[in-house]
């Protein structure tokens, strides 16, 4: 025997050690396999029963963009629609529409339970070989939970509770349940949200009409809305419905002929609409201003999950409506604009850009017009920041001014319809009458570039040019730029940002619109201002027309151009400015000229009923002093008409009027007899 190999019970006793070895190798895998295993198993179990006995969250479904006024009202879903998402029974949603979904989106949504483990497994090697997430793999259910209850941000952890949600949907409800309520909240696109929506935004019919070609390319939709949209790329939606169609003769729905003859048959998109929604110039120039300041693109606004709180005042905003359509004439094609800000922050509390935004889109409260005599405004605030007082008087006449060397540079201002004072003017008086005259001088006097310097301190952009005729308003102003530079007025000397947005909520966080105010007037001049021109609402000013709708003191400024007709005007509440004209320039009859003040009356009256409050406080340092408007001096007890105006210290008039002195040889005549009787009567 060759010894070199262990005997036979030599080998029974090494092979029962190599086999006790193996034995509690094996026992030591087993366990390591089984034992977590059955943890898991049981973990599972306790997570499911968990999932079960907890009741569903309360969710809602993705909603378009919320537009809210100042006090939280909402005044418009900012969709293409126009609509809040609208249900509709599974029952009444066309077969070939579920079948689409369901072989596009998730072919096996019947048979498998809330999650695809093949997909997730393949989604989740993807996004791991790119460290994020840029692959989904989601079921239907697990769609439906995103939109019901999650944000759209692509992370690994909204993808957990993602998956965690489908679970506990599907352990709460049907299949057929979780299917019709996703095809209720899905997102088509153009803020169009479930398939009611979506049938009438691309198709103009409710979703029970539609067709097998028509169904394909809807399903094609919630993938990339914005990508395959047939109103903005039809050829892309074809080609998606083509993909669509395939997808259902490959899960036996259709046969290759009916996919064929689908993809052949023409396909009518529905004419794009604009919204109709609460204050639509509002609204529109509110959408902007969001994008603009938070970044938004019009996918993200149309996604929905976006609120924007504006400044809007619902009350005002009828008002202006109101007020413009009970003034213009009802067969006529003149239009009108109309902005309302609050002056302490610039905030919009109403805007009116045309009569009709469903006919006239164009936002007239933004558009340069030749703002006429209510730039001078503007030209007595550079005045009287450069020495001029109330009391300064200039004669009003037909005068040519010469301004240069050369014989061209000679300006002859006329008044309207020629008709002048034929006698000097105070300051007061200028403001009331809008004498043409005394604002050209006022601009030379002080120097026009002075004038432009202030007029872009105020918020106004145009680069107007420093000649005569500046004073006049002959550079184009908008409506909004317009109240902007007086509500520096009415605010004691702030310049502040006119915005139509307060706050913006996305699914990253919330944006505050800052708004900020900047000193470009001292006070004193700001509230001589106010109290001048108070005068164009009495009996002499040219706003006479807007006094009968007030209740309380306001000051305003009426211009008139040939085109153009304004009037803007404030309390310490509200600043309003109104423009009335045509889009083509086309000159204004009479009548028409003098439409902007009677809707600024309605308007400013009903605002004053609706924010009351008191006039304007002098500060401390203004002096007030009754002086006689004929002579510009101190007013005695013989001047029949006087007026009270506030100085600067130093600036006022010290000399008694010499016109109605006690030492007037007209004042030392006999006041008694038939002579004094008819000299008093006259």
């Amino acid at each position: 025997m060759d010894r070199s190999w262990p005997s036979f019970a030599a080998d029974k006793r090494e092979a029962t050690k190599v086999f006790r070895r193996r034995k509690s190798t094996a026992r030591i895998l087993l366990s390591a396999f089984f034992i977590p295993l059955g943890i898991g198993f049981g973990g599972m179990s306790l997570l499911l029963l968990g999932l079960r006995l907890m009741p569903l969250p309360a969710g809602g479904s993705a909603m378009p963009t919320e537009i809210e006024s100042a006090d939280g009202t909402r005044i418009a879903n900012w969709t293409t629609t126009g609509e809040a998402p609208q249900n509709v029974p599974l029952a009444k949603i066309p077969e070939p529409l579920i079948a689409a979904t369901i072989a596009v989106e998730d072919q096996n949504f019947y048979h498998d339970h809330a999650i695809s483990l093949k997909s997730t497994a393949r989604a989740l090697i993807v996004n791991l070989r790119h460290g994020g997430v840029v692959e989904g793999g989601s079921t239907i259910t697990q769609q439906l939970a995103k939109n019901l209850y999650l944000s759209q941000d692509r992370t690994l952890s909204r993808k957990l509770r993602e998956a965690l949600f489908a679970i506990q949907l599907e352990l709460h409800k049907s299949k057929d349940w979780i299917l019709g309520r996703y095809l209720n909240v899905v997102y088509y696109g153009h803020g169009a949200y479930g398939v009611q929506a979506a049938a009438k935004l691309y198709f103009n019919k409710p979703v029970q009409d539609l067709d097998l070609a028509e169904c394909a390319m809807l399903a094609g939709l919630p993938k990339g809305p914005s990508i395959y949209s047939p109103i903005d790329h039809f050829e892309r939606a074809k080609q998606r419905q083509r993909v669509v169609l395939e997808r259902m003769v490959a899960t036996g729905y259709l046969t290759q002929a009916q996919a064929q003859a689908a993809a052949a048959e023409p396909i009518h998109v529905a004419v794009h609409h604009t919204p109709v929604v609460t204050a639509p110039y509002f609204t529109d120039l509110a959408v902007r201003e969001a994008k603009r300041v938070a970044h938004l693109s019009d996918a993200d606004l149309d996604a929905g999950a976006v609120r924007i709180k504006t400044t809007l005042d619902p009350l005002l905003q009828r008002a202006a409506e109101r007020a413009i359509a009970s003034t213009l004439p009802s067969q006529s094609g003149i239009q009108a604009a109309l902005v309302a800000m609050d002056p302490k922050t610039g905030a919009i509390r109403a805007l009116v850009g045309g009569r009709d935004f469903r006919t006239s889109p164009f936002n007239r409260a933004l558009a340069p017009r030749q703002p006429g005599s209510t730039f001078k405004a503007v030209v007595y605030s550079a005045a009287l920041e450069h020495g001029w007082t109330p009391a300064k008087q200039v004669d009003s006449k037909l005068t040519t001014f010469v301004y240069g060397t050369s014989p061209a540079d000679r300006y002859t201002v006329h008044d309207y319809a020629d008709v002048y004072a034929g006698r000097p003017l105070t300051l007061r008086e200028a403001i009331a009458r809008s004498d043409n005259v005394y604002a050209v001088h006022t601009n030379l006097a002080i120097g026009p570039q002075n004038v432009v310097e202030m007029a872009h301190r105020l918020g106004i952009s145009d680069q107007m040019k420093p000649y005569p005729s500046l004073a006049l308003g002959v550079f184009p102003v908008s409506p909004v730029e317009m109240a902007g530079a007086y509500a520096a007025l009415a605010n004691g000397g702030l310049r502040v940002s006119p915005h139509v947005v307060d706050e913006i909520d996305t699914p990253e966080g919330r944006t505050v619109v800052d708004a900020p105010s900047e000193r470009v007037l001292s006070s004193d001049v700001a509230f001589q201002m106010s109290d001048l021109m108070q005068s164009v609402l009495g009996d002499a000013g040219t706003g006479y027309g807007a006094r009968p709708y007030l209740h309380a003191p306001a000051a305003a400024k009426t211009g008139t151009t040939d085109t153009d007709a304004w009037m803007v005007g404030y309390t310490p509440n509200l600043v309003c400015a109104v423009w009335v004209g045509y889009d083509s320039n086309r000159p204004l009859s009479v009548p028409e000229s003098h439409l902007a003040a009677p809707i600024w009356g309605k308007f400013m009256g009903t605002a004053q009923a609706h924010m009351p409050g008191g006039w304007f406080t002098a500060p401390a340092d203004l002096k007030a002093v009754r002086i006689d408007p004929l002579s510009g001096g101190v007013a005695t007890p013989e001047c029949r008409v006087a007026e009270t105006d506030y100085f600067r210290p130093g600036t006022e008039p010290t000399e008694p009027c010499p016109l109605h002195s006690p030492s007037t040889p007209q004042q030392t005549k006999p006041k008694s007899g038939l002579f004094g009787w008819l000299r008093k009567l006259f």
